[in-house]
Parts: C-alpha cells; sequence; structure tokens
C-alpha cells in the first residue's frame, strides 16, 4: 500500500511540470502532506542539487526552484 502511495505522489510529480517552477520548502510540504495524508509514516524529504546523485533507496519524487533542486524520499 504505501509502496503505491509513493508511486502515485511520484506519477503525480510527473506529470505536472508546473510543480518544477514551485519554491522547494513549497513543494515539499505539499509532498510531505500528501504522504501524511495516505497514512504514511518513517520517512524523509529532502532538498538536494538537480546535479546530485541519489543512491538507492532513496527516490527523486519532485524538482523545484524552476529544475534546480530536487527533493528525494527515503525510507526510515
Amino acid at each position: 500500500m504505501k509502496t503505491a502511495t509513493l508511486a502515485a505522489v511520484v506519477l503525480a510529480l510527473a506529470v505536472a511540470p508546473a510543480f518544477a517552477a514551485k519554491p522547494c520548502e513549497e513543494l515539499k510540504a505539499e509532498i510531505a502532506k500528501q504522504l501524511d495524508d495516505k497514512h504514511v509514516a518513517g520517512y524523509t524529504l529532502e532538498i538536494v542539487p538537480a546535479d546530485q546523485n541519489v543512491d538507492a533507496p532513496a527516490q527523486v519524487v519532485g524538482s523545484c526552484d524552476g529544475g534546480k533542486n530536487k527533493i528525494i524520499y527515503t525510507r526510515k
């Protein structure tokens, strides 16, 4: 169930290019609210530069500040 929720969040962000222009803190808060509304627990969201490599098990779940940064999701 939690994997499906994360997949839905990732898909929603991938198909909505308007999110790319959002400030990172605003987008991070929106993603956190979606996850919290789905009762997902034990995760972190982190803002990192867009050119930073993301190692497993972290997943990119959003792009912000006009593509300069990205938001990564990691299960605790």
